[in-house]
């Protein structure tokens, strides 16, 4: 028969076993306690526009993030060692679920993004970004790149290849993918001669895919994202027909003040389109104000504050590279996706990470938390046996 005692020792040993950083667990913990409220609220008026319960939506969240807190337990549990292993069959695996999504995924709003299968939709460039950050870290220990042909073959091809891939159904997750790519490059101190070359490369690459996408329907993503940065630039309505999803967005912002109106008062949830995706923060501001919008931007800057101190404890190039690539990947993503919702950047389709709803991307973060944790929990364990072999 159990007692008390048994159920604090059972308690006390899963304790025990969840070991790393405890900020970035507060940080876990507190980001998906705000994505259940925010789910929630975001999601009443799409619920009851198709005939379903108010809290549907809010469920199938709650699954999505034990299932991506479970996935952040495993991964926060598996040795180092194996992600050096898995690093490039893991690209592989996911260009290979890119290349499929392209072929014969499902389209939505001009986009091929997702691949349906037994029901469940699967979105490719989340996974992509996790494993080329993973594959990344493991080249920069395994080769010094002495020459360019090295560093060509080894990372500016697969960097140009898979971005070329992701900008093919979205501009803005090629463009994250190659900016956190050259980030972690430039801190891993490869060669200027070899990023200056790659720049010129990639602009030049750049330059030729616009000029096909205005000469060829292959490329209309490109097209799209040309008249929305138009439009952000100029000021004005990407169709001309009235308010877009930027304008309720700013409106939602405006509305929300210092204090907000109110845990389920949104307004703009019954207009805004994507309120629970691609313009959730609109949402947390407008009901928990400037208060609320800065506690959510605070713990992405915590987050990647975090990371930097585990990286520099790291005396191994891939652990370091591996958690600041990673701490730069969901920053980034969260940045870019904050300075759509508050109108300074142009619309993206950036989801907030560990808050917006979606499987996948909630999944494929949660395995990306679990690295960086995997990463301090060996750390932990190392310098307490005395032994850095990070």
């Amino acid at each position: 028969m159990k007692t008390p005692l048994n159920n604090i020792s059972a308690t006390q040993s899963y304790l025990a076993s969840v070991r790393g950083d405890k900020g970035i667990w507060v940080i876990i913990i507190m980001l998906s306690l705000i994505s259940l409220v925010a789910i929630y609220s975001s999601t009443n008026s799409i619920a009851y526009s198709l005939g379903r319960s108010a809290h549907f939506y809010f469920f199938k969240h709650l699954g999505f993030v034990t299932l991506g807190l479970a996935t952040l337990y495993v991964c926060h549990l598996i040795p180092l060692g194996w992600y050096r292993k898995l690093a490039f069959p893991c690209l592989v695996l996911s260009a290979i679920l890119l290349i499929t999504t392209l072929l014969k995924g499902s389209t939505n709003h001009q986009a091929t993004r997702s691949l349906s299968t037994f029901g469940i939709s699967i979105s490719s460039a989340e996974i992509v970004k996790v494993a080329m950050v993973l594959y990344i870290a493991k080249v920069i220990e395994d080769r010094k790149f002495e020459t360019f042909k090295d560093f060509s073959i080894y990372l500016m091809f697969p960097i140009a290849t898979l971005t070329l891939m992701l900008m093919w159904g979205s501009i803005s997750a090629g463009l994250l993918l190659v900016g956190t790519s050259f980030l972690i490059l430039l801190i891993a101190g490869i060669s200027f001669k070899h990023l200056y070359k790659m720049i010129g490369i990639y602009f030049a690459g750049l330059c030729l895919v616009v000029f096909l996408a205005h000469s060829t329907p292959a490329f209309k993503r490109i097209l799209t994202a040309e008249q929305r940065f138009l439009s952000w630039v100029k000021g004005e309505h990407e169709e001309k027909k009235g308010p877009t999803q930027i304008d309720y967005a700013k409106m939602a912002v405006a509305s929300g003040g210092i204090f907000g109106k109110g845990p389920g008062n949104s307004t703009q949830r019954y207009i805004l389109p994507e309120s629970h995706h691609d313009f959730i923060y609109a949402i947390i501001i407008e009901e928990y104000g400037i208060i609320g919008g800065s506690v959510v931007l605070m713990l992405f800057l915590w987050l990647f504050f975090r990371t930097i101190l585990i990286s520099k404890k790291c005396t191994r190039s891939f652990s370091s590279m591996l958690v600041i690539g990673l701490g730069l990947l969901i920053a980034l993503q969260a940045i870019l996706h904050i300075g759509v919702n508050v109108g300074i950047m142009p619309v993206t389709g950036q989801t907030l990470p560990l808050v917006s709803l979606g499987g996948t991307s909630f999944i494929a973060v949660s395995a990306a938390f679990g690295m960086i944790l995997a990463v301090s929990r060996t750390l932990e364990k190392d310098q307490t046996n005395k032994e850095y072999v990070l």
